[in-house]
């Protein structure tokens, strides 16, 4: 059995949310451009979540980019999919079934453009959403609004909302509110700069400008959920047989949600009324609160971690959290150096090491496989953007060298150790087994291990502004713990080191006391 419309009467009572009938008859009220899994696990699970709870009452509209994969899934199973929601909430494993019903059709830009236009006439369209990646969102200069369609997010963008602006004869009542989710800093800023920019480029008349300008209304968004997809195909078909039916939309993912929309404006806060049916959605005068935790706690854990967890031979997040000693250095490095760092005029520590907790839980969860390798992509970027700022921060708060951080700079350090292929890629080898390292600066740690102790290895790498931003040698007593961590974990073992300095602090500690 298919999961349809038709086939939702005769569900076995294993999934915990199904729709109604009355909910299909809900008018469209969501543009939404992209079809990718985390617009489905996150805006659309929000939208579903209110629909079902009588507070927003609209579906969404998807508009796909190309025809590639086609819309058949989405037809024959009447916009339905399964949401499975699986992972450690409040530590306890959870489990749930979602069937969402958020979707009213998916459209093709490619050969459906007009049926797309013709959405802007409908009065009840609300809301703009996109997930087009962080590339969807740039400039192309010779984007014509008449194209059919335009080639670029944006230019499509622009001509639905001239579309409008001539279906309503630009009645300022009618504008739309869009919110981009695409990961990147002030996103709905940097769309309209783009999308007003176009217009001028189009040669659009003033007055369709204006009401561009001063009738829409662009939202800065923040979205974290981890949604993999698909389940791989063991755990689909045994997810299949559990509920009953076979769902080619099925996807999963983790229990915590977060969509943070930023605006001060009463207006949009009522149009985005389902953020009223689930406390993941936050509506604030300004998210950098959202993203400074994000960033610092769960990205930075992240990158400072990655180095130590792969060199000491764990695969994925949740098999390193898994071992007491990975487990007590992510718990230290989150609680005791990284939540001191973040805390600020508008962030506590206790608000900091509460969302410490549920991101420990995301690691812990038992369904998702992450990679540590795929975290150390583009690694001294990431360390220099997400870390960085933390060492320093802490370096001015207190002259004590944060432990934590020190080894994480040491394991990558380390990690940057590498050789070149003929292929002209680097890799490292950890554990007998090789690895790539994808880092624009490997070039760099090539030539600096080739060529110097590991002692000084260090101390250039720190002092290396270019790559890090910052004369990090400078800090007292910072490249000598970095220097004496990574001497021990080349001659110990990574984890080994890791696990005797924690054994070395707690006896510094019954000391003192």
């Amino acid at each position: 059995m298919q999961l349809s419309r038709e086939t939702l009467s005769k569900l076995n009572g294993a999934v915990q949310s199904v729709p109604t009938d009355a909910l299909f008859a809900l008018p469209e009220k969501v543009l939404q451009f992209g079809t990718g899994v985390l617009l489905r696990g996150l805006p659309d699970y929000f939208i579903d979540k209110a629909n079902k709870k009588g507070i927003f009452n609209g579906r969404v509209v998807i508009v796909k980019s190309t025809d590639s994969g086609g819309t058949d899934a989405y037809e024959v199973q009447d916009g339905l999919y399964t949401h499975c929601i699986s992972g450690i909430r409040q530590q306890k494993i959870t489990e749930e079934y979602i069937i969402n019903s958020s979707i009213s059709r998916v459209l093709s830009a490619k050969s459906q453009w007009q049926q797309i236009l013709d959405c802007a006439s409908n009065p009840e369209m609300e809301i703009i959403i996109s997930n087009t990646t962080e590339v969807g969102i740039v400039l192309v200069e010779e984007d014509k609004i008449t194209n059919n369609p335009p080639v670029s997010f944006p230019g499509k963008l622009l001509a639905f909302l001239h579309e409008r602006y001539k279906a309503f004869n630009g009645d300022v009542t009618k504008g739309m509110v869009i919110v981009p989710t695409e990961l990147i800093t002030d996103n709905g800023t940097k769309l309209q700069a783009i999308v007003m920019e176009l217009a001028h480029l189009n040669n659009a008349d003033y007055a369709f400008i204006d009401w561009l300008e001063n009738a829409n209304t662009f939202c800065n968004s923040l979205v974290d959920r981890i949604v993999p997809g698909k389940l791989p195909v063991a755990q689909q078909k045994a997810t299949e047989a559990k509920l009953g039916f076979t769902d080619e939309l099925m996807i999963m993912s983790e229990p915590y949600s977060l969509w943070a929309i930023e605006t001060s404006n009463p207006k949009v806060k009522e149009v985005l009324s389902f953020a009223k049916a689930d406390e993941g959605v936050v509506i604030t005068n300004d998210i950098n609160k959202q993203r400074e935790l994000k960033l610092r706690l769960l990205n930075g854990t992240h990158t400072f971690s990655c180095g130590i967890a792969f060199l000491s031979g764990f695969e994925t997040v949740k098999e390193a959290m898994e071992n007491k000693t990975m487990g007590l250095y992510v718990y230290d490095l989150m609680h005791h150096e990284i939540a001191p760092c973040v805390s600020n005029e508008k962030i506590s520590v206790l608000e900091a090491r509460e969302f410490s907790g549920n991101v420990l839980d995301r690691f812990r969860n038992p369904f998702i496989d992450h990679k540590w390798i795929s975290i150390t992509l583009n690694y001294s970027h990431k360390m220099r953007m997400r870390n960085i700022p933390l060492l320093l921060k802490h370096f001015e708060q207190d002259l004590y060298v944060p432990g934590s951080m020190a080894l994480g700079f040491a394991a990558y350090i380390l990690f940057m150790k590498c050789e070149h292929s003929e292929s002209g890629t680097y890799y490292g080898e950890a554990n007998g087994v090789v690895y790539p390292i994808q880092d624009e600066h490997a070039g760099y740690f090539h030539q600096l291990w080739k060529n110097n102790k590991p002692a000084d290895v260090v101390k250039k790498a720190l002092a290396n502004e270019q790559i890090l931003g910052h004369d990090l040698s400078e800090l007292p007593g910072f490249a000598f713990a970095v220097s004496s961590y990574m001497n021990a974990m080349m001659e110990e073992g990574v984890l080994n080191t890791v696990k005797n300095y924690q054994l070395n602090r707690d006896k510094v500690e019954s000391n003192e006391a």
